[in-house]
């Protein structure tokens, strides 16, 4: 199985590095291109067997998976001037906010297309990816999360909830930071150092998922079990109430469920 990135940015090296050390594509059949060379040639540096290139034709020709990672304003050029093989090919991309209705005036509309959304962490390979199918088979499907499960956690979803997810997971994943950032400050301001309280803190975060993500449990149910009455937990979880915490996170959220 060959597979073409169109795209060696942030997120399609990121891709790249992350299938490189994976199990299910050999380095040698990862194809990269990118119009310029300087990511190219950081990409090769770290992994000698993936091929690069800056045209876009030699990559696809031979692949029997094309990742578009580029911009979504680029699509549709890029598409242009792509050949592609409707009936062999699968076509992925990367890029927010286009449709299976868009990619359909673009390429034929009887083409396998998956619409993927990741979030940056993949490139620790611990993104949470969204993907969307069109004209894919159930053995394709699997695939797709096969791939994108050793790059974190995949899940499949129906295009119509894409965007709603999109806002939880991409965007969500700067809400985290932004807690992070806070609990930080406030630690520097309790005369923490910086880079100690921003271990802490990011260990704290990596543990509380941890603990949902591994266990048959809900987030209240952990809260409560560090609560001790009168202590000073829920002396602060209620000045987070107080402060409008969770309201601010919904409508954090909420707001990302736009066109």
């Amino acid at each position: 199985m060959k597979i073409a990135i169109i795209g060696a940015g942030n997120m399609g090296g990121a891709i790249a590095r992350g299938l490189a050390r994976g199990t299910i594509v050999k380095a040698n059949e990862i194809f990269v291109a990118n119009p310029s060379n300087g990511k190219l040639d950081a990409l090769k540096a770290e992994f000698p067997e993936i091929n690069v290139t800056n045209d876009n034709d030699e990559v696809v020709k031979e692949a029997d998976i094309i990742i578009l990672a580029v911009k979504p304003w680029m699509v549709e050029q890029v598409l242009s001037f792509t050949k592609l093989d409707i009936e062999r090919q699968v076509l992925v991309s990367v890029a927010g906010g286009l449709s299976f209705d868009r990619f359909s005036e673009w390429v034929s509309p009887q083409m396998t297309i998956f619409r993927v959304i990741p979030n940056t962490a993949i490139s620790e390979r611990q993104s949470m990816t969204l993907i969307a199918s069109r004209n894919a088979s159930k053995e394709q499907e699997q695939l797709m999360l096969d791939i994108f499960n050793e790059l974190g956690m995949a899940m499949l979803i129906p295009e119509s909830q894409m965007r709603a997810t999109t806002a939880l997971t991409s965007c969500g994943i700067a809400y985290v930071l932004k807690y992070i950032q806070a609990a930080m400050q406030a630690g520097i301001e309790m005369g923490v150092c910086p880079k100690d309280a921003q271990k802490m803190v990011a260990q704290s975060v990596k543990g509380a998922a941890e603990l949902i993500l591994n266990n048959d449990t809900h987030p209240s149910v952990e809260i409560d079990k560090v609560t001790t009455p009168g202590g000073i937990t829920i002396k602060g979880i209620n000045e987070l109430d107080h402060a409008g915490f969770t309201s601010a996170v919904i409508k954090a959220i909420k707001a990302g469920n736009v066109e």
